[in-house]
């Protein structure tokens, strides 16, 4: 098994262990830090089970024993810092929620990071440095995002529009052609409205592209789909979380792009960097008023 997946795997496993296993289970869960330290006799008094319970534990998770147990929960803790999705509680301090959410998210970054497919990457790259327009859709939160890309590729020199009303996106939609790609953009990938525009797009033979959870009617839908998988319920957490995702995967994809498409578009870049500084003020202290 792997060290990573150990303490998700019991959680998953919880429901079909035996009441006394699930003893273990549950401060294990609860106290995963104290018990790389204990002896099997220490668990068991600690859970108020019996010792077989604990081997018989360890054996319901496919280890053969305690101590490989407590070598892989070790090596989990050392290796997976412990950034869980937040709840928040009434007697929270400021303090106390600006560290849930931001452990939160950088636990959902970093799940992410490791679990997308660098081939899918280059597929999507390979995509959007080549199309005619590309055109990014979303609702909600995830308009922002579209808002945000669009910035992002119009400064590539490619022709790109967001849209986030409905009709809008219709119109766009049986518009394109084989040369183009859509970028749509979901939190939960089953949004009945997106779901229609984008089998309009499939029949105009355009690319789709997908940012949404696998396993849905909209990454079913995709011609090529980049999975953003929060195993988490949509709760506040993960619903905060998949916004800033679907954002930093938009930049891999808009510096793929640029890389793709070599000196010319990232000599471009710098020309508007020097073209933007004039919009600035270096000399804050103009701002103050005279004495």
């Amino acid at each position: 098994m792997n060290a990573s997946n150990l303490l998700k795997s019991i959680v998953h496993a919880r429901e079909d262990l035996r009441k006394s296993e699930q003893k273990v289970a549950d401060y294990v869960l609860e106290h995963a830090e104290d018990v790389i330290h204990m002896r099997i006799i220490d668990l068991a008094a600690k859970a108020n089970v019996s010792e077989p319970t604990v081997v018989r534990f360890c054996r319901a998770l496919n280890y053969d024993g305690f101590q490989d147990f407590k070598m892989t929960l070790a090596q989990d803790l050392a290796s997976n810092p412990n950034f869980e999705q937040f709840t928040l509680d009434t007697d929270d301090s400021v303090k106390d929620f600006q560290k849930k959410i931001f452990d939160s998210m950088i636990g959902n970054l970093i799940h992410i990071r490791d679990h997308l497919e660098p081939l899918n990457l280059e597929r999507a790259i390979d995509a959007l440095a080549g199309a005619r327009r590309i055109e990014f859709y979303g609702f909600g939160a995830s308009a922002a995002v579209c808002s945000d890309a669009q910035h992002k590729f119009h400064r590539l020199q490619i022709s790109a529009a967001a849209h986030s009303d409905p009709h809008m996106q219709i119109i766009s939609a049986v518009t394109m052609n084989d040369q183009d790609v859509v970028v749509a953009i979901s939190q939960t990938g089953r949004t009945k409205d997106m779901l229609h525009t984008c089998k309009l797009v499939r029949e105009t033979g355009a690319t789709l592209l997908t940012l949404c959870p696998g396993n849905t009617p909209l990454a079913d839908l995709a011609s090529i789909a980049i999975p953003i998988d929060l195993e988490e319920d949509k709760d506040l957490s993960a619903l905060m979380s998949s916004r800033v995702l679907h954002l930093v995967v938009m930049d891999v994809l808009a510096v793929g792009v640029a890389m793709k498409l070599g000196p010319r578009v990232l000599e471009h870049l710098k020309t508007i960097k020097r073209s933007l500084r004039n919009l600035r003020q270096n000399d804050k202290r103009s701002y103050l008023p005279k004495q």
